[in-house]
C-alpha cells in the first residue's frame, strides 16, 4: 500500500476523483511495467507516485511527492480544523510508525497525530496576514526514532475569504474643476485597495458608486473617475460640492463589503461674467490748488468673478477733460482712480464732464455669447475755488550780471500775479535765508532786483536766491520763484606760481641744464582760455646765472647759464619770474623762484644742500628739534615731581605706625582703592585695640598738642575691655547673621560703657540742699573746666558758692 494523504470533506467531485484513485491501487500494485499515477493536483488531494522498473515485481521503496493542502483563514470553530491526513505503506497499523511534521507553524499552529498522521490547525488563520506555510512531514520508526521514509516538504496554503473590505488609502480628496465645465469633464480618480486575495473568487473586485453629490457628479463604477454630470455649474451659485464615493467588493453584489471617502470639489472661476458699474453717472468736487497726479474721483466697478478674471481696464471715451484727466486701476481693489494731469484754474473753468468705459482684461473667448464685457457711465467734476498765492510768470528765471557791476546795478525783474479774481496787489521779497550776505536788493513793488554789495565770481560764481511774492490783502497768500543769478568773470586776477616750487641745482649742472618747468594759474576763468607769458624781471634779465625760456604752451623752463656752481660760495639763488595773462586789459605777477644749491649723486639727485643739510634729510628743521627736547624735558620734571608727591603722601603722619586710629582723625582729600586699599586705614587698631593703650603717649607729627591730657593727673585712663569685648561680640554676630550687609558696611552701636571718669555731672542733685556730692574734683581738670568748678565747687565752710 502507497502512501495516501486525502481529505474526505470536499466537493463531490473530489470525492469521486478519490474514490477512482483507490480503486486504481490494485492495478498499480500489480507491477505494470513503467506505470505511475500521479493524482491531480488539487486542493483535496495530496501526490503519490510509485515506479515501476522492467517487468520484474521488485517492490522499491515507495518516496512522497507532496501537493499543497488547503485550508480556509479566519475559522471561528470550537474544536481545532482539520487541514489533511498523511499515511506511509509501511505503517502497517500495528503502532511501529510515527509521524513527525516540522517546518513553519509545526508545533505552534499545526499539529499532527503520530499515530495517525492528521494534520489540524490549532489557531485562528489570517490569508493576509501569510499566505501559506511550507512544512515538512517524515514517517520515523517508533523505536529506534530512525526514518523510515525520506523527509518530504509540503504547502498548507490559507484560503481566502471576503474578510476585508475596500479602502481609499489617499482620501478624503480634494479637487478643483473650472465652472461651467461640459457634462462628463474628469474631475477626480479615486482609487479603493482591498487586502482579500484578487485571484480568487471577486473578494477584490471593487465597484465604485456615489452616495451624495448627485446630480452634479457621477463616478465610473469600475475606474473610479469622478465627472461633471451637470452642465453650466456656476461657481457665483455655489463653488463647493461634498461628495461621498463607496467602493464595494464581491463586484458589487449583495453581502459584498464596502468603504466610502469623500472627495471636496471646489469651482474655480472662469470670465463668464461682465463688469459693470455700480451707477451710470457719478458727480464729485475737487479743489482747483490739488496738485499734479492727485487722485479726484474714485470709481467702483462690479464683477462677480475673482481673480484675473475681475482684472479691470479703464479709459475715458470722451469728455471735455480728455488732456487734463486720467484713469486707471486700483491693482488690489480693481477700481477706477482718476488722476489730474495738469493743473486745475477755477476762473478758467469750473467743472468737467466725462465718460468713462471699464471692460475686463482677460476675456475668455468662450462665453462672449453671454454679452459684452464693457460698461459705460458719466463722471461730472466740480471744480471748487480757493484762495490761491501769486504765481509768478516763470518758476525758474536765469539772469547775468558781470562782477564789475557796480552797487545798485539792475540785474532782472520778476513778476506775478494774483490767480484770483480779487486781482490782489503783489509785494516782492527776498528770502534772506538764500542770500545770507545780503548780496541783492528787490523792489518790493517793482520786482526789479539789484546788487547790494560788490560780487566777486572767484568767490562765489552763481547765487541761488528765492523770491516771494505776497499778495498785499491775503498776506498768508505767499508764491515764490527761484531766480539763478551767474556772475559774469572779468581779468581782476594776475597769474601766479601753479604751485610752491623747491628747485634744486647740482654742483656739477652744465650751461643750458633745465632745471625746473613751471606753470602758472589764474582765479580768472576767460572764455577763450587761459595764456600766460613768462619772462625775467627787468632786474634780473641781466644775471649771468640763469635764464627762463618761454614754452608757448603756458609753461617755461629755468636753464643754466653757466656751471662750476658751489655751495661753500653760495647757497641760495632767488630768480624773480614775471607772468602775464593774455586777458584785456592784461595783469601780470612777480614770482620768486627759489633755487638751492646742493650735491649730488651720478644720478642727479640731491644729497646735501647748503648748511641745513642734516635737517634736510632727516626731515625737520632746528625749530622743531629744539621744540621736541623742550617737551621732553618738561614731562621728565612732571615726572619728578609726581613722584616726590607720592613718596611725601606716604610717610606716616603719628610716629608709629600702629596709630590709635580712635582718638585722631585724619582727611583725606583723595577716594580710596576700595576693598583691596589696605594703606589709606589701618584696619589691624579697630581688630586689636590693646595696640591703643601700647602707643602711650605717642603724638602725631603734623599736631601739637594743646593741653596736657585731662586724665594724667587726676586718675588713669579707663580699660577698654569692656569696649574691646563689646566690640568683638557684635562682630561674631555679624560674622554669623546670614542676612546681614557685606561685610565691608558700618555697623552702628550704641553703647556707654559700665562707667566714667569724670563720673555724672548731672544737676538732679544739686537742687536738694541735702546732696553730698563733691565737685571739687573740677577745679583738678585743668582751665577748661574751671567755670563748673566755680559753679559746683564748696568752700571751705562747705557751703555752695557760685560766682
Amino acid at each position: 500500500m502507497c502512501i495516501v494523504m486525502m481529505r474526505l470533506n470536499c466537493s463531490p467531485m473530489w470525492s469521486v476523483v478519490s474514490l477512482l484513485t483507490l480503486l486504481l491501487l490494485p492495478l498499480w500494485e500489480m507491477g505494470c511495467s513503467g506505470l505511475s499515477f500521479n493524482s491531480v493536483p488539487l486542493p483535496p488531494v495530496g501526490t503519490y507516485q510509485r515506479s515501476c522498473e522492467g517487468g520484474a515485481h521488485h517492490r522499491q521503496r515507495r518516496s512522497w511527492v507532496w501537493n499543497q493542502f488547503f485550508v480556509l483563514e479566519e475559522y471561528t470553530g470550537d474544536e481545532p480544523l482539520y487541514v489533511g491526513k498523511l499515511h506511509s505503506d509501511v505503517d502497517k497499523g500495528e503502532g511501529q510508525v510515527k509521524y513527525v511534521l516540522n517546518g513553519q507553524g509545526a508545533t505552534s499552529i499545526f499539529t499532527i497525530d503520530e499515530n495517525t498522521g492528521d494534520i489540524h490547525a490549532t489557531k485562528r488563520l489570517d490569508r493576509e496576514e501569510q499566505a501559506y506555510y511550507t512544512l515538512r512531514a517524515q514517517a520515523r520508526n517508533r523505536e529506534n526514532n530512525l526514518p523510515v521514509e525520506p523527509e518530504s516538504e509540503f504547502v498548507i496554503k490559507v484560503q481566502d475569504i471576503n474578510d476585508n473590505e475596500p479602502k481609499f488609502l489617499n482620501g478624503p480628496y480634494s479637487a478643483r474643476v473650472p465652472e461651467m465645465s461640459p457634462v462628463g469633464t474628469s474631475v477626480v480618480t479615486v482609487v479603493a485597495t482591498d487586502a482579500d486575495d484578487p485571484t480568487y473568487g471577486n473578494s477584490a473586485r471593487v465597484i465604485y458608486s456615489i452616495l451624495e453629490g448627485q446630480p452634479y457628479f457621477s463616478v465610473e463604477p469600475k475606474t473610479g473617475v469622478v465627472k461633471t454630470a451637470l452642465p453650466n455649474m456656476d461657481r457665483e451659485a455655489r463653488d463647493q460640492y461634498l461628495l461621498v464615493i463607496q467602493a464595494k467588493d464581491m463586484v458589487g453584489q449583495m453581502g459584498g463589503l464596502s468603504g466610502t471617502t469623500s472627495v471636496m470639489v471646489t469651482l474655480t472661476d472662469v470670465n463668464d461674467n461682465p463688469p459693470h458699474f455700480s451707477r451710470k453717472s457719478y458727480q464729485f468736487s475737487m479743489s482747483e490748488s490739488l496738485p499734479v497726479a492727485s487722485v479726484v474721483a474714485k470709481i467702483k466697478t462690479l464683477d462677480s468673478d475673482v481673480g484675473p478674471n475681475a482684472e479691470m481696464e479703464y479709459r475715458i471715451v470722451d469728455g471735455d477733460g480728455l488732456g487734463l484727466f486720467r484713469i486707471t486701476p486700483d491693482r488690489d481693489t480693481q477700481e477706477g482712480h482718476i488722476t489730474l494731469q495738469k493743473g486745475l484754474d477755477f476762473e478758467t473753468k469750473s467743472s468737467y464732464t466725462l465718460r468713462v468705459e471699464v471692460s475686463n482684461r482677460n476675456i475668455d473667448l468662450r462665453f462672449l455669447s453671454l454679452g459684452p464685457f464693457s460698461d459705460t457711465a458719466t463722471v461730472r467734476l466740480i471744480v471748487e475755488n480757493v484762495d490761491e498765492p501769486p504765481v509768478f510768470s516763470l518758476p525758474l528765471s536765469k539772469m547775468l550780471i558781470s562782477e564789475a557791476a557796480k552797487v545798485g546795478t539792475t540785474i532782472g525783474t520778476v513778476s506775478a500775479h494774483d490767480p484770483d479774481s480779487t486781482n490782489s496787489p503783489i509785494r516782492y521779497s527776498i528770502d534772506r535765508n538764500t542770500d545770507l550776505e545780503r548780496f541783492f536788493n528787490i523792489d518790493a513793488t517793482t520786482g526789479v532786483i539789484s546788487t547790494a554789495k560788490p560780487l566777486d565770481r572767484e568767490v562765489n560764481a552763481i547765487h541761488n536766491i528765492t523770491i516771494f511774492a505776497m499778495e498785499s490783502l491775503h498776506p498768508l497768500q505767499v508764491g515764490k520763484c527761484i531766480i539763478l543769478i551767474t556772475v559774469m568773470d572779468i581779468n581782476d586776477n594776475a597769474p601766479v606760481f601753479a604751485i610752491e616750487y623747491e628747485t634744486y641745482l647740482c654742483e656739477s649742472a652744465r650751461p643750458g641744464q633745465v632745471i625746473e618747468t613751471i606753470s602758472a594759474m589764474d582765479r580768472d576763468e576767460p572764455q577763450s582760455g587761459h595764456r600766460f607769458f613768462f619772462s625775467l624781471t627787468a632786474e634780473a634779465a641781466g644775471n649771468l646765472n640763469f635764464t627762463l625760456r618761454d614754452n608757448k604752451d603756458n609753461t617755461a623752463s629755468v636753464l643754466t647759464m653757466r656751471g662750476g656752481f658751489q655751495r661753500h660760495d653760495q647757497t641760495m639763488y632767488r630768480l624773480p619770474v614775471l607772468i602775464m595773462d593774455g586777458g584785456s586789459p592784461a595783469l601780470s605777477s612777480t614770482n620768486t623762484l627759489s633755487i638751492r644749491v646742493c650735491d649730488c649723486d651720478p644720478d642727479g639727485a640731491p644729497q646735501s644742500c647748503g648748511s641745513e643739510a642734516s635737517m634736510l634729510s632727516a626731515g625737520l628743521s632746528t625749530g622743531a628739534l629744539i621744540a621736541i627736547l623742550a617737551c621732553i624735558l618738561t614731562l621728565l620734571v612732571l615726572v619728578l615731581l609726581i613722584v616726590t608727591m607720592r613718596r611725601r603722601k606716604k610717610e606716616p603722619l603719628i610716629l608709629d605706625e600702629e596709630r590709635d586710629v580712635r582718638e585722631n582723625i585724619v582727611r583725606y582729600d583723595d577716594e580710596g582703592g576700595g576693598e583691596e586699599d589696605t594703606e589709606a586705614f589701618d584696619m589691624v587698631a579697630l581688630r586689636n585695640l590693646k595696640l591703643v593703650r601700647e602707643s602711650g603717649g605717642k603724638t602725631r607729627r603734623d599736631v601739637t598738642p594743646e593741653v596736657p591730657s585731662l586724665f594724667l593727673s587726676s586718675r588713669p585712663p579707663p580699660d577698654n575691655g569692656i569696649f574691646r569685648d563689646f566690640i568683638w561680640d557684635r562682630l561674631k554676630e555679624a560674622d554669623a547673621d546670614a542676612s546681614a550687609p557685606p561685610y565691608d558696611s558700618l555697623q552702628t552701636y550704641a553703647f556707654e560703657g559700665s562707667g566714667s571718669v569724670a563720673e555724672s555731672l548731672s544737676s538732679l542733685d544739686s537742687l536738694s540742699t541735702d546732696s553730698e556730692q563733691n565737685y571739687d574734683y573740677l577745679s583738678d581738670w585743668g582751665p577748661r573746666f574751671k567755670k563748673l568748678a566755680d559753679l559746683y565747687g564748696h568752700s571751705d565752710d562747705g557751703n555752695l558758692f557760685a560766682s
